[in-house]
């Protein structure tokens, strides 16, 4: 069993994203004056799939790891289901995204869609860098329903000024969209469901406006949401619901962490800094996975911050 397990990441181009990745973490990112938007770190999707790159297992898919190794990577309190849960990603938004929304539970069934709860952590912001969460006090659902076919979407939703070191829960149902010069790394249930209510007026990458899905966003939008603020922590712990549990790790310089040899696995993105766990060292950007069937291996670091993330079960 390896110490650790690691994984190529796959690059999304998208209309909002840069080269960040490349400046930040040093990525090699694909050729060309592509906007990569997404670095999706850690996925089992039906047509994406995390592939790890060295060691025992190299060269198997997340899905297989999840399915034919499950007990011995994950452990043995985890539920089987078809995919692994979580999506880990780094997000890239040279411009803002689109104002959108997950589907909650209920009506994501009736639609055809899946539900999506995510959390945010802002890895890097530009000076007057902002997010979107949320309805504005004084926004009804007719309100904002006028503003969507009048163009003023933008005026209904609530801004909230942002810099490195604060997050944002979104739970399915919670209108948002990220203001452009932030790079997120974000946490997410597995699902790939959005519907777009406002996508400030542009083309997308052929030139051509993307699809707006007003009205399956109206019926989605939780508009009892009013003017929701950035994240608070208690202790460690940033996120702590049913889907997930998320803790974020400063470190001092030599200051040494246990991970693993709780029969539990963990997954590791490292903000800043540097650390070494097991036999590998790792820099800034870097995602990797504890399996649960290893023992407990020690983080040190030359200072660094991280998110520990695991599943809540």
């Amino acid at each position: 069993m390896p110490d650790v397990i690691t994984f190529k990441p796959l690059y999304k181009q998208r209309v909002w994203g840069g080269r960040e990745l490349a400046r930040l973490y040093g990525r090699d990112l694909p050729c060309g004056n592509s906007s990569i938007g997404e670095s999706w770190e850690v996925v089992d999707r039906e047509n994406d799939q995390s592939v790890v790159d060295s060691g025992e297992f190299v060269g198997k898919t997340m899905n297989e790891l999840w399915r034919d190794y499950h007990e011995q990577v994950f452990g043995q309190g985890v539920p089987i289901s078809h995919r692994f849960p979580l999506l880990l990603k780094i997000l890239d938004a040279r411009e803002r995204l689109s104002v959108q929304v997950h589907p909650p539970v209920e009506i994501a069934r009736d639609m055809g869609g899946e539900p999506k709860t995510e959390m945010w952590y802002v890895a890097h912001a530009d000076p007057d860098a902002e997010i979107f969460v949320g309805i504005r006090e004084g926004v009804t659902r007719e309100i904002f329903e006028i503003g969507v076919n009048e163009g003023k979407t933008k005026e209904h939703v609530h801004r909230v000024p942002v810099k490195a070191g604060d997050f944002m829960f979104i739970p399915s149902g919670r209108v948002h969209a990220i203001g452009g010069g932030v790079v997120i790394f974000e946490i997410q249930e597995n699902s790939d469901t959005t519907y777009r209510v406002y996508d400030w007026g542009r083309n997308g990458l052929d030139g051509v406006p993307r699809a707006l899905h007003v009205q399956e966003s109206l019926k989605c939008i939780d508009f009892t949401d009013i003017e929701p603020g950035s994240g608070t922590a208690e202790g460690e712990v940033l996120v702590h619901c049913p889907q997930f549990k998320v803790k974020r790790w400063e470190l001092a310089v030599g200051e040494p962490r246990v991970v693993g040899g709780d029969g539990k696995f963990a997954l590791i993105a490292l903000v800043s800094g540097e650390i070494r766990c097991g036999e590998r060292n790792f820099s800034a950007g870097d995602f990797f996975l504890v399996p649960a069937g290893v023992e407990e291996k020690l983080i040190t670091s030359t200072g660094a911050l991280l998110l520990h993330v695991t599943l809540n079960h």
